[in-house]
């Protein structure tokens, strides 16, 4: 079986690039189109084995009179490759497939949605939806997107379920020491923070705070930071393309905020953000629009982990067994979780625990390999049996023998 995956990006998207690794150990002739040859990324995908190929992979909004050259170059491409299967990883990315290839190409094509934000939003909803043909079906990558594509009127028979996947032993499980080393914090001191790029407000879709919603957290960790001296915030990411000036703001906002007690790393390599986590007493993530994102680190990591009840998180930060939801855009809601969790530390490593033990299901590449190759079967009309979706909350069950045992887990039971 032959799949062309087309990705937006040279310098992201690891998630993509690991489960493409899994999908060569099973005999998947893997070939990825990508925009650029130098980035984060690329050399990721040829060490997993997959073909890489060089070509236009976004919509050119801000250049428009582009897209008729950017048509023709991805159809050759796809005309080069002769793939079994077509599976896209971002909107701009499937939008445009369907734009070069028309509605009714004979190659199934699945768009595998990595988040809900045009889902969010009616016109960008309709666009996607409007471009879609008899051959295109969809992969949500949580049950929150599926629900999304249910209430737009999607059939079932075109929808699927596969979580993203990071790699076995990625996120140590124990303290490395690594962080503190690095930045010169002591052993004594409580880290708070997250590891996120950082998106500015997009004011077309009502955005007031950029897309982690930086500015709530730094607001939350100022109040914090007021109640302990014990403790320090950390940020982890640079800017996104095109927004040295947000992240200007943010760093101006932080040093208003808790001065030097507040630290902005910068952009760093995944591999040692990974490394990282460990060092973290409490991780936060509230963005405005996720899907499972920028939790399921942290949680193999076994920290304490507060995320915002919006999108997808939910199904990985279960209330009260596997860490705390709070309300987004509530920074003051916030600063009162992140306290709660420090005063109570045996507590909340027992969820730590519990989050953990999920994760290492939730998100195993290998498992998440043979789910997709049962995808790309029934995308293909080769389904032999019905396929089964992970259900976090089933998960929970053989994993601690009593959802919610805070108590039982903390003593080792």
């Amino acid at each position: 079986m032959r799949v062309l995956h087309v990705v937006k990006t040279s310098d992201g998207a690891d998630w993509a690039a690991a489960q493409a690794a899994e999908l060569v150990k099973l005999g998947v002739e893997v070939h990825v189109a990508l925009p650029r040859d130098e980035g984060r990324t690329v050399q990721q995908w040829s060490d997993y084995g997959a073909v890489i190929h060089i070509g236009p992979t976004d919509l050119p909004i801000r250049s428009p009179w582009l897209l008729p050259a950017t048509l023709r170059r991805l159809r050759d491409l796809v005309s080069r490759v002769c793939p079994d299967l077509i599976h896209s990883h971002f909107f701009g990315s499937t939008v445009l497939l369907r734009l070069a290839l028309g509605a009714s190409h004979r190659t199934p094509r699945l768009f595998q949605v990595p988040g809900p934000l045009h889902m969010e939003h009616r016109f960008w909803r309709m666009l996607e939806l409007s471009t879609a043909g008899s051959c295109d079906s969809w992969i949500a990558s949580s049950r929150c997107i599926l629900a999304h594509y249910r209430a737009a009127g999607v059939s079932e028979e075109r929808l699927y379920l596969s979580y993203y996947g990071i790699p076995a032993g990625a996120c140590p499980g124990v303290r490395t020491g690594f962080l503190r080393k690095r930045y010169g914090i002591a052993d004594h001191i409580k880290i708070v923070g997250n590891a996120n790029f950082m998106y500015p407000p997009k004011w077309y879709l009502g955005q007031r705070v950029g897309l982690k919603a930086h500015e709530d957290v730094i607001d939350a960790l100022g109040l914090v930071l007021k109640q302990r001296a014990d403790v320090m915030g950390v940020l982890i990411g640079g800017s996104s393309i095109a927004s040295d000036g947000y992240e200007r703001r943010l760093r101006q906002r932080a040093q208003a905020e808790g001065g030097d007690r507040i630290l902005m790393t910068g952009y760093l390599p995944v591999e040692e953000i990974r490394q990282m986590w460990p060092d973290f007493d409490v991780a936060v993530h509230i963005p405005i629009s996720e899907n499972c994102g920028g939790v399921g680190e942290p949680m193999l990591a076994g920290v304490s982990t507060i995320a915002g009840s919006v999108g997808g998180l939910p199904e990985a930060v279960i209330d009260g067994v596997t860490g705390s939801l709070v309300p987004v855009r509530r920074p003051q809601e916030l600063a009162r979780a992140i306290l709660r969790v420090l005063d109570s530390p045996d507590h909340y490593s027992a969820l730590a625990r519990n989050g953990q033990a999920l994760m290492r299901r939730m998100v195993s590449t290998e498992r998440i390999g043979q789910e997709i190759l049962a995808i790309y079967a029934s995308a293909l009309g080769n389904r032999v049996a019905p396929l089964h979706h992970f259900d976090p909350a089933e998960a929970l069950d053989p994993a601690f023998g009593c959802i919610g045992c805070a108590t039982s887990s903390s003593n080792g039971q």
